[in-house]
C-alpha cells in the first residue's frame, strides 16, 4: 500500500516499498488469526487463547466484538477475501444480543448462549460500537449506517457531558445510576471513536467534541503534571492518583500512570491537528511531542532492560513491570505519524527500535499473532491469551496511510468510493 494524502517521509522506512510490503504481510499474519473468533457458535466474536483458539472460559465481550468488526472492517476495505462476511457477523451480533432492545445501548458481555451477562453500559465498550459501526459503514457493509446512528445518538443522549465537555463512564442497564467516576482511557477511545465518525458522517461536531476532550485530559491535566497523564478523576475531574492502589495490574484501569496510553494520546492528537486543518489549535503538535517524549524518557527501559513497562507511579518507577504488546503497538504508531508529521530523524529511529523490538520478542512465529504479554519476575498476568488483533492490526496500517482522514475513511477514500 502507498501512502496517500501527506508524503511519506524520504529517508524513512515509511517511504519504502519493501517496509510497506512487510507490514502487509504481518498484517495479513494477524488478520489469518484473528479470523478464529468468528467460528464460535456464540455470537460476535470470541476471545482467542494463546495458540488461536476461542477460549470457552472467556465469555462473548462486546468491546472485543467491537474492535474485531472494526478490524476486519479495515480488511475488507483493503480487499481481503472473507472478510466482509465477518464484519457482517459482528454488526449482527451488536445488531442482536449485544443490543438492548428496552432500554438502549449494548451489554458489556453475554453468556455463551448469548443472554446478557454484564448489563452495565461503558464509554469504553460504547466508544468501540460507534468506531465498529463507522468503519463498517466506511466499508459499505448493511445496516452499519443505521447502526453508527443509533450508537451517535446513545453517546449523545447518556454519555457525552456537555456541561463537562467530557464524557461520563458507566451506567446501570436502565440509566438510572451513574458511576460516580471519570476516566482518562474511556475518553481517549472517544476521542478516536469520534475521529473516525466525523471522517465518515461529514458531521464536525465530533471534532469538536474530541478537541474539548484532549484540551482537558492531555493540555491541562498532563501538560500541568509533567505529562504524566493522571488517569482517573472524581466526578468533578480531581485526579484521584491513588485510585487502585489495591489492583495495581488492573486490565482497564490500574494504579498509577500508564506509559502507553501517553503514546496512543501523542497519535490521537495529529490525527486530531490533521482533521481540523486550518482551525486546530496551535498546542497539539507540541503536546504530541512531550507526550512521546515523555514516554521514551521514563517508560522505556524504567527497569534497566529493553522494552515499555506497563505502569508507573508518581515517581516514575515501575509498578507493573510486565511488557504488554499493546503499548509497543501504540508506539509504533506514534513514531511513524511523528515521522510524517515532523521529518524529525529522533522519530525514525524510535520507529526502528520499536518494530526491532517487536521482532525479537513479540511476533510469535509459532503460535501466531503477537505475544499478548512478557511477564517481569513473579508479577501476575494482567491478560490472558490473545483476545484480538485490534492494537497490532492498527500498527501495520499506520505508517502507511495519511494523518487524515483516519483508517477506515484513508482506505474508503483509497478504493474512490468517496
Amino acid at each position: 500500500m502507498r501512502p496517500t494524502g501527506d508524503s511519506a517521509q524520504s529517508g524513512s522506512w515509511t517511504s519504502l516499498p519493501s517496509h510497506h510490503a512487510w507490514l502487509d504481510a504481518e498484517g495479513e499474519r494477524l488478520l489469518s488469526f484473528g479470523a478464529a473468533a468468528g467460528t464460535t457458535a456464540a455470537p460476535g466474536f470470541a476471545w482467542l487463547d494463546d495458540t488461536g483458539r476461542p477460549d470457552p472460559e472467556q465469555p462473548p465481550q462486546l468491546w472485543i466484538t467491537a474492535r474485531m468488526t472494526h478490524v476486519f472492517a479495515l480488511a475488507c476495505l483493503r480487499g481481503r477475501p472473507g472478510a466482509g462476511p465477518l464484519v457482517d457477523r459482528g454488526l449482527a451480533a451488536l445488531d442482536g444480543p449485544f443490543r438492548d432492545a428496552e432500554h438502549g445501548g449494548w451489554y458489556s458481555s453475554l453468556t455463551a448462549e448469548g443472554t446478557p451477562a454484564a448489563t452495565g453500559k461503558s464509554a469504553y465498550d460504547h466508544a468501540f460500537v460507534v468506531l465498529a459501526a463507522a468503519s463498517a459503514t466506511a466499508a459499505g457493509r448493511p445496516g452499519a449506517a443505521a447502526l453508527l446512528q443509533e450508537a451517535l445518538d446513545v453517546v449523545e443522549q447518556h454519555f457525552w457531558s456537555a456541561d463537562e465537555g467530557r464524557s461520563l463512564e458507566s451506567w446501570d442497564r436502565a440509566w438510572t445510576t451513574l458511576e460516580p467516576y471519570r476516566g482518562a482511557n474511556s475518553n481517549m477511545h472517544t476521542v478516536e471513536a469520534f475521529l473516525t465518525a466525523a471522517a465518515v458522517t461529514g458531521e464536525d461536531r465530533w471534532l469538536t467534541r474530541a478537541t474539548s476532550i484532549a484540551e482537558h485530559l492531555v493540555h491541562t491535566a498532563a501538560r500541568e503534571n509533567g505529562w504524566r497523564l493522571p488517569e482517573h478523576f472524581d466526578p468533578q475531574w480531581q485526579p484521584l492518583p491513588d485510585y487502585n492502589a489495591d489492583r495495581k495490574n488492573d486490565k482497564f484501569r490500574p494504579y498509577g500512570s500508564t506509559p502507553g496510553h501517553w503514546l496512543e494520546w501523542s497519535r490521537l492528537l495529529l490525527h486530531l491537528e490533521a482533521a481540523l486543518g486550518a482551525e486546530a489549535p496551535a498546542w497539539l503538535l507540541p503536546d504530541a511531542r512531550s507526550l512521546f517524549d515523555a514516554a521514551v524518557e521514563v517508560g522505556w527501559a524504567a527497569d534497566g532492560a529493553p522494552g515499555f513497562v506497563y505502569t508507573l507511579d508518581w515517581s516514575d518507577r515501575p509498578v507493573v513491570a510486565s511488557r504488554l504488546h499493546w503499548v509497543l503497538t501504540e508506539a509504533i504508531g506514534a513514531a511513524a505519524v511523528l515521522v510524517r508529521r515532523t521529518g524529525d530523524p529522533r522519530y525514525e529511529h524510535w520507529y526502528r527500535t520499536f518494530w526491532d523490538e517487536a521482532a525479537a520478542r513479540f511476533l510469535d512465529a509459532d503460535r501466531g499473532s503477537w505475544v499478548h504479554e512478557l511477564p517481569v519476575g513473579d508479577a501476575e498476568a494482567v491478560w490472558s491469551g490473545k483476545p484480538d488483533v485490534y492494537h497490532a492490526y492498527q500498527a501495520t496500517l499506520l505508517p502507511q496511510l495519511p494523518l487524515a482522514p483516519v483508517l477506515a475513511a484513508a482506505l474508503r477514500q483509497e478504493l474512490g468510493a468517496d
